[in-house]
């Protein structure tokens, strides 16, 4: 395997129009629409984007309604943030749940892990 593991993930939603609420609120972004890669295989489907630069470290996703796909599914997605700590704080007031508050790993810098308004587990992980 060369180069970073994970190059794209998908968070499954069912109400899309809160998840993205939730999301732009919380990392303070905009989602971008994507066009359905294949509308007879995937018919329904919707995704919105989270910011991507080709040229940056780490990997880009996007929130997915699709039928079939339930949200609340077991994969733990880590965003970057500049304070897991204020993230956290604005997941809890957009809807969301605190499931572990800001703490330590070491020096590894800190990790803080909250539930979305769709029941999705996600991490948040910052070095101060």
């Amino acid at each position: 395997m060369k180069g970073n593991p994970v190059s794209w993930f998908e968070i499954y939603v069912q109400d899309m129009a809160r998840a993205r609420a939730f999301y732009q609120a919380v990392f303070q972004c905009e989602l971008t629409n994507m066009d359905n890669p294949d509308p007879e295989g995937f018919a329904g489907m919707e995704m919105w984007a989270f910011p991507f630069d080709m040229g940056g470290y780490g990997a880009s996703g996007a929130l997915v309604k699709m039928a079939g796909y339930p949200s609340g599914g077991g994969t733990l997605v880590y965003f970057s943030c500049d304070d897991c700590g204020a993230e956290a704080a604005r997941a809890a007031a957009h809807g969301g749940s605190i499931f572990k508050h800001k703490a330590a790993i070491g020096t590894h810098g800190f990790i803080a892990l909250v539930n979305d308004p769709e029941g999705n587990l996600i991490g948040l992980h910052s070095m101060q």
